[in-house]
């Protein structure tokens, strides 16, 4: 006695029994598949929320930037490019963020460099990390103790710029390379830690100075954060419901097959 089923008793079966398995699973894989369409679409409408804020942040005048009893209730999605002004002075010492800007830079420079951050103790008596603006390569190989800033407490200035996250590496990211100062991510946080900066009141943000702000001659060139956000989210959303689609559509032409193959007793 065969343990395979013959052909014409799986025909005999009900059309309905033979589908249950089939309907099930694909209606498993169907939910799957317009749950990650609906997630892209959620994903898409906070994109957007976050680029409508951000260029409404950019045409903002500053406002002053938060200090320490703010911190503990920051949003991350509200403080984010918020135009910011400090006041207060430089403290010594520099970190490197290794970059490079491309034909879109605002000022002048261009290609492999780096953001020069610097610390800042506000009038306030809190510190953060003051990102001065880009340095290209060639120059910061050869000169970049030039634009080392001398702590003058007796001189205030207030400076103006895009309040900026700190940025956590991932696994991908090199080290650190603190012998020479020089972070391939913006961990702002680690610089701080790593120039010696008090953590008693060090702020969990940098702010980016604003182009009026750059150096002699151009240099540090200021003003350079980059504002881009990838935003394909529609394009997901759509190849998952396309995905749902097709499923529905190859489900319902199997259905439709199942259906014909009738038993010859059935049509007799």
């Amino acid at each position: 006695m065969s343990d395979l089923i013959p052909q014409s008793e799986l025909q005999s079966q009900s059309p309905l029994r033979r589908l249950l398995v089939p309907a099930a699973v694909a209606a498993l894989a169907l939910g799957v598949l317009l749950n990650l369409g609906l997630w892209q679409l959620d994903r898409l409408a906070w994109k957007t929320a976050l680029i409508a804020k951000v260029e409404t942040d950019l045409a903002a005048a500053p406002v002053p930037a938060p200090g320490p009893d703010a911190w503990p209730a920051l949003d991350p999605f509200e403080i984010d490019y918020r135009h910011v002004s400090v006041t207060g002075h430089f403290l010594a010492g520099n970190a490197y963020y290794f970059t490079s800007l491309g034909e879109d830079a605002k000022g002048r420079f261009q290609g492999p460099g780096y953001m020069v951050y610097s610390p800042f103790r506000t009038s306030g008596g809190w510190t953060l990390m003051i990102n001065r603006g880009f340095l290209p390569q060639e120059i910061w190989r050869i000169e970049r103790e030039m634009f080392v800033e001398e702590p003058n407490p007796e001189t205030q200035i207030t400076i103006t710029g895009l309040l900026r996250l700190s940025e956590q590496p991932n696994w991908t990211t090199p080290a650190a390379d603190t012998d020479n100062m020089v972070w391939f991510a913006r961990d702002t946080i680690h610089m701080s830690k790593t120039l010696k900066v008090p953590s008693q009141k060090r702020a969990p943000f940098s702010v980016d100075l604003d182009g009026a702000f750059s150096g002699l001659n151009g240099l540090p060139q200021a003003g350079e954060t980059v504002v881009r956000f990838k935003n394909d989210h529609l394009g997901y959303a759509l190849t998952w419901f396309g995905l749902a689609a097709t499923l529905v559509g190859v489900f319902f032409t199997y259905a439709l097959t199942v259906f014909r193959q009738t038993s010859p007793d059935d049509e007799a």
